[in-house]
C-alpha cells in the first residue's frame, strides 16, 4: 500500500502531553518492541499461538494477557500515543515520575512476546500472511453511535473479510462492548458474514467475562457508569 493510499483515520492520535518518563519510553524503548514491518511475525522464540489486539487502549488487557501466556506471541495495534506509552510503562513498570537510565528492560517476570504496531491497523493487514493468527481481540472499540457515522465502525464486511483471511480455521474474533448500538450492529454484521459463526450457546457465554479475561480501564469506567459489557466470540468457519 502506497502512502497516498492511506485510509482516512478517525480519532485522536495523542491526548495530554506525555510526562518525561513516558516520553523517554516512547523514544528509547518503543523501538525495541516495535513490530518489524518487513517481518511482522518475527519473535525471539517459536510461539505456540499468535494473538492480535486491535486498539489496545491503555494496554491493561494486552499487558495482563501476554503476562499470563508467555508461550503465545502478541501483536498490539494502537495509534493513540498516550495509550502506547502507558502500555510501555506497564511492561517495564516505569512510572511517570521515575528517573530513567539508559538501560530500559522488560519486567523480570515477562517474556519478550509482545510487539507493537503504532499505526492504523489497516496498514498492517496487507503485511500479514494468510491464516497466521489464532485470535483477534477487538475490545471496547469506538461505537460511533450516530447513524451517519456507521461506516466508521470497525466491524464491517471489508474488515471481516480481511480478518477471515489472516485467522486460522476455527480462530476466534473476540468483540467486547458496553454499547448496545455496537452490540446490535456487530451481531447483525456477523449474522450476514459467511466467514464466522457465533460460538455462544446460552446467555452465560456472552454476558460474562471469558475465563482468561483481563479487565480494562474502559470496562471499569463503563461498569461504574451503569453499562454492562458483553463478550462476543466468533469462530472462523473451517473450510
Amino acid at each position: 500500500m502506497q502512502i497516498d493510499d492511506k485510509p482516512h483515520f478517525y480519532g485522536r492520535r495523542q491526548g495530554r502531553r506525555l510526562r518525561k518518563a513516558k516520553s523517554v519510553l516512547m523514544e528509547s524503548f518503543l523501538p525495541t518492541v516495535k513490530l518489524n514491518a518487513d517481518n511482522p511475525l518475527d519473535f525471539p522464540f517459536h510461539p505456540q499461538k499468535i494473538y492480535l489486539e486491535i486498539g489496545f487502549g491503555d494496554g491493561d488487557h494486552l499487558a495482563g494477557h501476554s503476562l499470563k501466556h508467555k508461550d503465545i506471541a502478541y501483536i498490539g495495534a494502537e495509534v493513540f500515543k498516550n495509550g502506547i506509552a502507558n502500555l510501555l510503562s506497564l511492561i517495564t513498570e516505569i512510572k511517570q515520575n521515575d528517573e530513567i537510565g539508559d538501560d530500559i528492560k522488560l519486567l523480570n517476570e515477562r517474556s519478550d512476546n509482545l510487539r507493537i504496531w503504532d499505526d492504523d491497523i489497516r496498514l498492517l493487514f496487507p503485511l500479514l500472511p494468510d491464516e497466521c493468527l489464532d485470535m483477534v481481540f477487538l475490545l471496547f472499540p469506538d461505537p460511533w453511535p450516530k447513524k451517519r457515522h456507521a461506516s466508521r465502525r470497525f466491524i464491517n464486511p471489508e474488515n471481516l473479510k480481511t480478518l477471515a483471511r489472516i485467522l486460522k480455521p476455527n480462530g476466534i474474533l473476540r468483540v467486547a462492548t458496553d454499547h448496545m448500538v455496537y452490540k446490535t450492529w456487530t451481531l447483525r454484521q456477523m449474522k450476514d458474514c459467511p466467514f464466522f459463526e457465533w460460538t455462544a450457546t446460552c446467555g452465560n457465554d456472552w454476558k460474562h467475562e471469558p475465563a482468561d479475561w483481563v479487565e480494562t480501564k474502559y470496562q471499569r469506567k463503563a461498569i461504574r457508569e451503569g453499562r454492562k459489557p458483553v463478550f462476543l466470540d466468533f469462530a472462523k468457519v473451517s473450510k
